[in-house]
Order: C-alpha cells, then sequence, then structure tokens
C-alpha cells in the first residue's frame, strides 16, 4: 500500500492504494510532511484532485478500492451518481437504493466513507437543506459544496 500526503485548500490530504486502486483519501487536521515523489499507483488519484481543487474537474475517473462491507459499498456508489453542484437528502438517497427504511443504515455507511472528496458524501444534506454530519467538520463540507455551485460569490471591488 502506497501512501501520499499533498497539500489541497481545505489542509493536507492522506491518500492511500495500490495497483488495485485508490482506497483511502482523508483531509486531516494534523501538519504532515508533503510526499515529495508521488508512487507511480497515486499519480492520477493526485493529478485529478488537483484539477478538482482548481476548478476545472468535475467528476473523477479512478479505479477505487475501498474497504467495506457489501451495504456500505453498494451506499458509495450512490453517491458517485450524484452529479457535480448538486445535492441529495439522507432519505433520497434511501429511495433510490430501494429503502426507505434503512435511513439510518445509509448515514451511516455514508459516515464511515473513506474516500472523502472523490465519492462525494459531502453531497448530502439533511431533509429541511441544512448541512448535516461530514466526518471531515461542517467547515470542509460548506466550502466543497460552495466550490462546486453553479452560482458563484461575485466580489464588488
Amino acid at each position: 500500500m502506497e501512501t501520499v500526503f499533498i497539500n489541497t485548500p481545505l489542509g493536507i490530504a492522506k491518500l492511500e492504494g495500490d495497483e488495485m486502486g485508490l482506497s483511502n483519501l482523508t483531509l486531516l487536521d494534523s501538519d504532515e510532511k508533503l510526499t515529495d515523489i508521488i508512487p507511480e499507483e497515486l499519480e492520477d488519484a493526485v493529478y485529478q484532485l488537483h484539477e478538482y481543487f482548481e476548478g476545472k474537474r468535475t467528476q473523477f475517473s479512478l479505479t477505487l478500492n475501498p474497504e467495506g462491507t457489501d451495504f456500505q459499498k453498494k451506499v458509495w456508489l450512490a453517491l458517485e451518481h450524484i452529479p457535480y453542484g448538486q445535492t441529495i437528502s439522507y432519505l433520497e438517497l434511501s429511495k433510490n437504493l430501494g429503502d426507505t427504511k434503512a435511513i439510518r443504515a445509509v448515514a451511516a455507511a455514508n459516515g464511515k466513507n473513506p474516500l472523502w472528496v472523490i465519492v462525494p458524501c459531502h453531497r448530502i444534506i439533511g431533509s429541511d437543506g441544512s448541512l448535516t454530519g461530514y466526518a471531515g467538520g461542517l467547515q470542509r463540507k460548506k466550502w466543497l459544496l460552495e466550490h462546486e455551485s453553479p452560482a458563484k460569490q461575485q466580489s464588488l471591488f
């Protein structure tokens, strides 16, 4: 398993993966030494993340290999189908998966997503439109949603 640390607008990101795909992307609250030489297995992920944060990429095309239960993987796959710049509620996600009664299990699986940003769990909001839990903190979730918003705030000066 290869590991890299890169700088992003949200702090240091830790990426882990191997020839089978990217298995983990976490935004850290601590300082880590940035990686000087990116292993070949992670080059594409690093490149695509930089493009995303520069506003040049709206969809990732990477081989993903997260560890989780079959149910968690089903939820994470559904997250990948939420279009850039859009949000849905936990209830809508549960409906999309065919079981509105599974809303708590869906929310729990969403919270265990090991591939933040790339598998866009930040696009899930409360039924009332509120920002609800995000493992990376609500300030990061808010930043990601604003970054993806089609209506960018304009400066008057």
